[in-house]
């Protein structure tokens, strides 16, 4: 069974273009999230994991439905809208699931995971440690991409002199351009962090974060 760290395939099927209103979608994109939510239940399960970290993965996906489907409600403005902070959601779903077996995170404003802030260039601060002494650097999220990245606005990293070094205590500032953007806009993306032991990848997780364009 393959680990649901990231959701790659995400839900592009045509109820959206056959939506009749934003709210309709919205009704059926919340009762998306709380159904899809008993998969990741379900691989939570199939992990047999000690107490301790059993619930707190439960505890990241029941908090990811609650969040998610309250900015869907009141935060997104379009069937497009619904779309990013509904694929946000799931996204954070299989990294709750998948659990956090090194330190990672990532901030806006000092504020992880649901955030908002104004149009301009964003401080995107990725903070990461590795266990036992392991280095970190940032990865690619998929393939030829480094960063997964969903907007109703134009919104783009600066991928040039990127941090790529290995670090001991990962402490990096990325740049989100979002001058482009909108009062109302929503940016969802997700940054990759690579654990290393000498040379060697050995584990990696992703931190997805939403960003509402106030």
């Amino acid at each position: 069974m393959a680990l649901p760290m990231d959701f790659d395939s995400l839900r592009s099927d045509e109820s959206s273009e056959r939506a009749s209103s934003v709210e309709d979608y919205k009704v059926t994109c919340i009762e998306f999230i709380k159904d899809i939510s008993n998969d990741y239940f379900e691989w939570v399960d199939y992990y047999k994991l000690p107490p301790d970290e059993d619930k707190k993965r439960r505890s990241g996906i029941t908090s990811t439905i609650e969040r998610t489907n309250d900015w869907i409600a009141k935060v997104a403005q379009s069937i497009k809208g619904v779309d990013v902070v509904m694929n946000d959601g799931v996204q954070k779903m299989a990294e709750s699931t998948a659990g956090k077996p090194f330190q990672i995170g990532v901030f806006i404003n000092q504020k992880s995971s649901f955030t908002m802030t104004k149009p301009g260039i964003i401080d995107v601060n990725v903070k990461s440690a590795g266990r036992e002494g392991r280095k970190t650097k940032l990865g690619f999220h998929y393939q030829d991409n480094r960063f997964r990245i969903e907007s109703t606005g134009k919104a783009f990293f600066d991928e040039t002199n990127l941090p790529l070094e290995e670090f001991d205590l990962m402490d990096i500032h990325l740049k989100l351009h979002v001058e482009d953007c909108k009062q109302r806009d929503v940016i969802s993306f997700t940054v990759t962090v690579i654990e290393m032991n000498n040379g060697t990848e050995i584990d990696r997780r992703g931190v997805t974060t939403i960003v509402h364009i106030v």
